[in-house]
């Protein structure tokens, strides 16, 4: 959800908060990353999402399991709909496969912020939908480690939501 809000954030909002802090974080920390293509991968990251619907992470297992054909045929669609836009459709592909350091930079900040909006807004929806903190860091720590440069992020809010088990759903122990 938007903070403080009865929304959920869509695809543009969260596509650019992940650029904005894309290009931050690559020039904050002077990563060794390209960063108009780590930008552009953040644009483009969620575009199946349009046609294929979004997923959330703790979704019923038929839903998630059926995400990657239901993405796998949007990114089809998109290349259909768009032909004349080859760089789009090379950006897409590169992200869903992880292929180069910059997909696997913006796919692991993709899985960080999240955590960092919930958290900003009180944990509201770890508590309605019963997120525990086992669940979340089961969830994501494999995907954020894909990329180096998020990890000291990751374990740095871990550790501050560790320190606030009120955020969850009161059945969460600490891992």
């Amino acid at each position: 959800m938007v903070n403080s809000e009865e929304r959920w954030e869509n695809d543009s909002e969260h596509s650019f908060q992940l650029a904005l802090t894309t290009w931050y974080l690559i020039e904050y920390g002077k990563l060794n990353l390209d960063l108009g293509r780590a930008v552009c991968l953040s644009l483009v990251h969620d575009l199946p999402e349009v046609y294929a619907g979004d997923t959330y992470i703790y979704d019923e297992p038929e839903i998630l399991a059926s995400k990657e054909a239901r993405e796998r045929e949007a990114i089809e669609q998109i290349k259909k709909k768009f032909p004349g836009f080859p760089g789009m459709h090379v950006l897409i592909d590169e992200y869903e496969a992880r292929q180069s350091l910059e997909s696997r930079f913006v796919y692991a900040l993709d899985k960080l912020l999240p955590i960092l909006n919930i958290y900003l807004d009180g944990g509201r929806t770890w508590q309605q939908k019963g997120i525990t903190l086992d669940q979340l860091l089961e969830a994501k720590t494999d995907k954020i480690a894909l990329a180096s440069e998020v990890v000291p992020y990751y374990e740095e809010l871990s550790a501050i939501l560790k320190q606030n088990p009120h955020l969850f759903s009161g059945k969460s122990g600490s891992k």
